[in-house]
């Protein structure tokens, strides 16, 4: 036997306890991340035996570290120790990291010891997990507590029925907890582990464990049932869900703080699915007007996001009459945000209510507020037109569209205009080409000589995209005309921008048109005074030749045209300018090769 083999293997767990000693939390850090890589080197008896104990102990470490290291149990340690029959071995690090003070070590733990029980047998779920799970359950700091609810779900429907009854027990002394945060992440595993019982259980122990908590006196417990009820009245029949849960509805509609509401608002059409129609319409209508009628501009907004989902189970006679009333005082709403939010959603209304009964309600709703003062109400309703299209066509909508697009284009705030230009090919694609053509053309061709940089290139982008949405043979006469006619204008950046929008486009066009309408403007701006619109000019040659040098005539059309250009530009008194030709030549000598 080698004498050196014995300290080789002692050296990767001394190297480890040094790193893990050290001053220094980065090296600290390092160590924890590189702890499979020792396990490998240890071999699986000796990490079991060394390794885990050792982790075991150090659990008086920085937060980042303990952080790092229940994340690294929990990515199939269990490999390194000898397989999933060894799994349970890594319980005892992530149940000391299950205790610790800060919640997110502790909830890793957790996420890591529920990976680790999908790889547990039923025996050594029994004989090590679940008491694991009963020391953690009667921790005497909360934090162990806390830490615990999560941990039942996972294994409840693995585990005997005697073993179920327990867990049942366990969970319920947690729902009644002295500590608020034991109750929260109570309320918070109770729908996971709900989703695991049978319908009698439900009914015996979940409803008594919810209704517990959905009278608990913090609202932060509250809040966090709405998803138990909605798991609980999954597991029940309409009838039971009236019988059993009319009164926890109510009340948690209509509960004094606005968190709980804002919950209950923003999960409303999952529970409206659940609980039957009967329900929906007796009860839930009711409260989801209060909820449109809220005074928390939150639980308005929340409310405003279901309005299209919540109205699909509803007759448009209902629709009509409870629901759209609603959505006309929410247009004139105080909260901006309100207003946003009910403008993405307002569109969905339209295919429920069909033709006539939008032009009459929504039509009047959608110039409200495509005329709202806040610009991202008016581009929340322009995003979603294409619904209200297909429902009413676009003649109606074109009315009204068009002045409120031509003053999000001239808005102050180049944001605003940079955000109605990404909306142009799709409307384009709705609106059409003649209709866009007479409308919109223009407005287009005005972007490119606007006095912020951003949106005179998100403008030569765009004129890329309309070409592709209307055809090359569109390009050609409307907007290769106008982009090449800059390329005369006295001022330097009108030229500039001619150039990059002949550079963005001109992939998208066909060697024709290049050759014969682009080309030549291209190639007088070649002895532009300015360098910048030179060594642009390099760029766009660059990219015509990158485009059309995989054909024949696109080869011949680069080397009489374009290669002299730049053999010129390659001499120019400007270093950058010099530089771009370079490339350029490059690019366009390779293609011969």
């Amino acid at each position: 036997m080698d004498p050196g083999s014995s300290l080789d293997d002692i050296a990767p767990i001394a190297i480890l306890m040094d790193e893990l000693r050290s001053e220094d939390v980065q090296l600290r850090l390092n160590a924890i991340h590189r702890i499979s890589t020792i396990a490998l080197a240890l071999g699986p008896d000796r990490a079991r035996d060394e390794l885990i104990p050792f982790l075991q102990e150090s659990v008086d470490d920085e937060d980042e570290v303990l952080l790092a290291l229940a994340e690294e149990l929990g990515r199939n340690f269990e490999e390194y120790i000898g397989g999933p029959e060894y799994a349970h071995v890594l319980l005892g690090p992530l149940e000391n990291l299950s205790a610790v003070e800060e919640t997110l070590v502790r909830d890793k733990a957790a996420e890591s010891i529920t990976k680790i029980s999908n790889v547990l047998s039923k025996q050594q779920i029994e004989q090590y997990y679940i008491p694991l799970l009963q020391r953690l359950s009667h921790g005497e700091w909360f934090t162990s507590r806390t830490s615990s609810c999560a941990l039942y779900a996972p294994v409840y429907d693995k585990v005997s029925t005697a073993i179920q009854d327990d867990l049942r027990r366990g969970f319920a002394a947690l729902v009644s907890d002295d500590t608020p945060m034991v109750r929260r992440a109570a309320a918070k595993w109770l729908a996971p582990l709900v989703k695991k019982f049978t319908k009698q259980h439900v009914l015996t122990d979940g409803l008594a464990m919810y209704r517990k908590l959905q009278a608990d006196d913090q609202d932060s417990v509250r809040l966090l049932t709405v998803e138990d009820l909605i798991a609980i009245a999954q597991q029940l029949s309409p009838a039971e869900v009236k019988e059993q849960l009319l009164k926890q509805i109510r009340q948690t509609m209509t509960d004094k703080s606005w968190r709980v509401r804002y919950m209950a608002a923003s999960h409303f059409n999952e529970l409206a699915e659940v609980v039957g129609q009967e329900l929906v319409r007796e009860e839930l209508i009711g409260h989801f007007v209060l909820l449109l009628k809220d005074n928390e501009a939150e639980v308005r907004t929340a409310a405003s996001g279901q309005i299209p989902g919540f109205s699909k189970l509803l007759e448009k006679e209902v629709v009509l009459a409870r629901i759209v009333p609603c959505v006309r005082d929410l247009c004139q709403d105080v909260s901006q945000h309100v207003r946003a939010a009910l403008a993405s959603q307002i569109s969905g209304l339209a295919p429920l209510l069909g033709k006539e009964a939008t032009i009459e309600h929504l039509l009047p709703l959608f110039l409200h507020l495509l005329k709202d003062e806040f610009p991202e109400v008016r581009l929340n309703i322009i995003s979603k037109l294409e619904q209200v299209n297909a429902v009413i066509g676009i003649e109606l909508l074109s009315e009204s569209l068009l002045p409120a697009i031509v003053e999000l284009a001239e808005d102050k705030s180049w944001r605003v205009r940079q955000a109605i230009i990404e909306y142009i090919p799709l409307l384009a694609t709705q609106l059409g080409k003649a209709f866009f053509d007479e409308s919109l053309g223009n407005l287009c061709m005005s972007w490119l000589g606007d006095s912020v940089y951003s949106i005179r290139e998100a403008a030569a982008v765009n004129l890329k995209k309309l070409t592709e949405v209307f055809g090359v043979e569109w390009a050609k006469e409307q907007i290769v005309p106008k982009v090449v006619g800059m390329g005369h204008h006295p001022n330097y950046l009108y030229r500039m921008t001619t150039v990059q929008a002949i550079m963005t486009i001109s992939p998208s066009l066909t060697l024709d048109i290049v050759r014969g309408d682009i080309l030549e403007m291209l190639l007088q701006l070649a002895g532009d005074p300015i360098p910048n619109i030179r060594f642009n000019v390099a760029k766009a040659l660059e990219a015509i030749a990158t485009s059309f040098g995989d054909t024949p005539d696109g080869r011949q059309l680069v080397q009489q045209k374009i290669v002299p250009v730049l053999e010129a530009l390659k001499n120019d008194q400007d270093a950058d300018v010099r530089f771009f030709a370079s490339r350029a030549l490059q690019k366009a000598h390779g293609l011969d090769a």
